[in-house]
């Protein structure tokens, strides 16, 4: 199960990398607020969940 959920956060971070280049290219207002929200997505996939302290 661990390694079918890596293989989807592989996945999902190489289609963020993808279209965060494509974002920069584009000269459209919206597209600094499509970046922020595919960084923040990002950054989310990449840090290891907090642990709850109850």
């Amino acid at each position: 199960m661990t390694d079918t959920n890596e293989a989807v956060i592989t996945e999902a971070l190489a289609v963020i990398d993808t279209a965060l280049a494509q974002m920069l290219r584009r000269e459209l207002v919206s597209s600094n607020e499509v970046a922020d929200l595919l960084l923040d997505v990002r950054s989310l996939l990449t840090h290891p969940a907090a642990v709850a302290t109850a």
